[in-house]
């Protein structure tokens, strides 16, 4: 059964949420939410505790963990909290907040990837270079970037929604409106172009390492192209974590940029689908390392058992 609340002026059908599916939709969310914290702090202990994980590639994929983290911590929570009562009126500072830090986190996600997309490109393309041009400062710098750009965004955003006036109804993250079409593209359609473009290029310029190293019988080639195979291999895996983003977050900013110009045909039920589609993202980046690092396995199980409160194993080799 449903009431009616009455808030300013504004009425609007509370919804009854002990239905079964509300129910059944909130326990998954919270397992979501239990999963994405556990296993991207999994990553972030791994990343900081084992020295033999110092590197920049990780370092940035430590700030893409960060991000997934938040996420599970504070979004999807909220999220819960919302469908436990739809009709609850947060205010329009509250709610420009909640809309601000959900883009900012989605934001700080892709741009961590193009970061890691540039690091593959100068691991792969420039292999004699790299170490040089992305070290643990370049790392840094990209890093600071992308959580100042993303900070920039966010709170665009909640100067945007604050000029919109008042909420009315259900007052989700999902809601953005045409004014922050130009957000979306900066944070998601322009990176992700930026992102395909780059690893178009690794794969034209491995494919032809490749057949460079079929034909040739030399020793040193050889050599080289153990390391080659490595960074090709690591390549691979951050494209699978890059592919995985975007299957799960173009719905959700298509449907969004579309709605404002086919008049919001699009329901409500769909974009909180879509939504959820792109926050489980989170939840699946470390999975992808622990399947195909067999060093991030190696730590992951040294944490999970509690061997590293049993002595000093930073310095471990982790395969």
């Amino acid at each position: 059964m449903a009431d009616t609340h009455e808030s300013e002026n504004v009425s609007c059908i509370v919804a009854d949420t002990h239905s079964t599916i509300s129910i059944l939709l909130n326990i998954f969310i919270g397992s979501l939410s239990v999963l994405t914290i556990c296993g991207n702090l999994l990553v972030i202990i791994s990343i900081i505790y084992f020295k033999q994980l110092h590197t920049p590639t990780n370092y940035l994929i430590l700030s893409l963990a960060m991000s997934d983290l938040l996420v599970g911590a504070l979004i999807l929570p909220f999220f819960i909290a919302l469908s436990v009562n739809s009709c609850w009126y947060l205010g329009d500072l509250v709610r420009s907040m909640a809309r601000s830090l959900d883009i900012l986190l989605g934001t700080s996600s892709i741009l961590n990837l193009c970061c890691i997309s540039i690091d593959r490109y100068f691991a792969v393309c420039h292999p004699l270079t790299y170490r040089n041009k992305i070290n643990v400062h370049a790392a840094a710098i990209m890093i600071l970037v992308t959580w100042g750009v993303s900070t920039l965004v966010g709170t665009c955003i909640v100067v945007v929604g604050l000029n919109e006036g008042k909420c009315e109804g259900q007052c989700l993250t999902f809601d953005i409106p045409i004014s922050s079409i130009t957000g979306c593209i900066l944070s998601f359609y322009l990176p992700a172009a930026i992102i395909l473009s780059i690893y178009l290029k690794i794969f034209l310029v491995a494919q032809k390492q490749a057949r460079s190293i079929q034909n040739s019988n030399c020793q040193s080639i050889k050599s080289g192209a153990s390391v080659s195979k490595m960074e090709r291999k690591a390549t691979k895996t951050l494209a699978i974590v890059m592919g995985a983003f975007l299957i799960c977050w173009a719905p959700f900013f298509t449907g969004v940029t579309l709605n404002p110009f086919i008049n919001y045909s699009v329901p409500k039920a769909v974009i909180e689908i879509f939504g959820l589609l792109a926050w489980s993202n989170s939840v699946l980046n470390p999975f992808i390392y622990a399947f195909f690092y067999s060093w991030f396995r190696v730590a992951f199980r040294m944490i999970i058992s509690g061997k590293i409160f049993q002595g000093d194993l930073a310095n471990s080799k982790l395969l």
